[in-house]
């Protein structure tokens, strides 16, 4: 069954600040995601994938054409969609994983990460917080302070705890190994196959070639808008 479909989806960014110049980033673009697979989209830096993502989870509004994720049964269109829907939609239906963790301040990491569990109790939320933890080798010494002083890589943990825990239908990932050494990055190949084998459809921008290889039943190329014509 169709997860994400998409048709002639164009982005450009409108620059206010700059006399209301317009930078074309993303032109037809259409491919489609199925539940139980992992799809890579590849090509060079500067090419949209991280635009593309965002998109995808709503973050940005495309120009035009058609952004369809399958949402409680029926085909949402997050082109067209209202702020409201869009929210239903990331609570309900889309988990992500971005680079970088953007939390508010003085919250615990097991909290972080516990308060995106879904149709659980607070406890059985926290016990889950603390199992992904300490499977992506974040120490209890560190379950209860805020994040902002971890380490680069213990915060994109922080991030993948926070984005697996609610088993979303839908999973976008964002360079999720990019600050991960070999050990960890494993576990974090464990933790996509599994999504996926338990039928979660996943979209990521893997860098990673060895994860890239190791997760993905296939991969869309975004190419740069000049070397697309």
């Amino acid at each position: 069954m169709i997860a994400i479909e998409t048709h002639a989806l164009s982005k450009q960014f409108l620059l206010h600040l700059q006399g209301g110049v317009r930078i074309p980033v993303l032109r037809d673009v259409a491919f489609s995601v199925s539940f139980g697979e992992c799809v890579a989209l590849t090509g060079p830096s500067g090419a949209g994938k991280t635009t593309l993502l965002r998109s995808l989870y709503g973050n940005y509004r495309v120009g035009s054409g058609a952004l369809l994720v399958r949402h409680q049964g029926a085909m949402v269109d997050l082109a067209t969609a209202s702020p409201r829907e869009i929210v239903s939609v990331r609570r309900d239906t889309l988990g992500y994983v971005s680079q970088f963790l953007r939390v508010v301040p003085r919250v615990s990491a097991l909290d972080i990460v516990a308060e995106a569990a879904r149709g659980v109790t607070l406890a059985e939320a926290r016990a889950k917080a603390t199992a992904l933890l300490l499977r992506l080798h974040i120490p209890a010494r560190l379950h209860g302070l805020p994040p902002a002083t971890f380490s680069g890589g213990e915060q994109q943990r922080i991030n993948l705890a926070r984005g697996f825990i609610g088993e979303h239908p839908i999973l976008l990932l964002d360079e999720p190994t990019a600050s991960l050494d070999a050990a960890r990055r494993d576990i974090v190949i464990a933790m996509i196959r599994e999504a996926v084998d338990r039928g979660t459809a996943v979209v990521g921008i893997f860098h990673d070639a060895v994860v890239r290889d190791a997760v993905s039943n296939r991969s869309h190329p975004v190419l740069p808008l000049q070397d697309a014509a």
